[in-house]
């Protein structure tokens, strides 16, 4: 499929419900499949008291739902705003492959939302102690449940 303006409108529809509200922030996402709408939806972040309740990640749930799988191959997302690291880890591990965007992330950071820390702490190679300190320990007793999943025949990776 190629960008289709109607979609993003919605998109943007659903970000302005958000403005004066106490929902989230100006975010909002369509999610379409061959041509139609699968859902569609926006940032629930203070409704939500939870931090991931970006649009969308909302949107995902609802088109994963609707759908009754987790694998969204073939599925467009439209999004008024260029997603944040978490959504676009979201957006690739649900198999979409395409993803149209509004605002920049520099846009974004005008109005108070800033992704760039993120970035930048994923390109320090995840060493910057005061965003967070990742540390591993244990690993030989964790590494079990890994062993028995990887000898498990009974299920599919993707």
């Amino acid at each position: 499929m190629a960008y289709e303006k109607k979609f993003m409108e919605l998109a943007a529809q659903e970000a302005q419900k958000n403005v004066g509200t106490q929902i989230g922030g100006p975010f909002g996402t369509v999610i379409v499949k061959d041509g139609k709408i699968i859902a569609q939806g926006r940032n629930h972040v203070l409704a939500n008291h939870d931090p991931s309740a970006h649009g969308e990640i909302t949107t995902i749930r609802e088109a994963c739902k609707k759908l009754g799988t987790h694998d969204l191959t073939g599925c467009e997302l439209y999004t008024n705003a260029y997603p944040c690291p978490m959504c676009l880890g979201a957006i690739i591990w649900s198999n979409i492959k395409t993803c149209y965007y509004g605002n920049t992330a520099e846009d974004a950071k005008d109005i108070g939302f800033r992704d760039d820390f993120i970035y930048k702490f994923l390109n320090d190679g995840l060493k910057d102690k005061q965003v967070l300190d990742l540390e591993q320990y244990d690993r030989d007793m964790t590494i079990k449940a890994f062993d028995d999943f990887k000898n498990d025949t009974s299920h599919t990776i993707y």
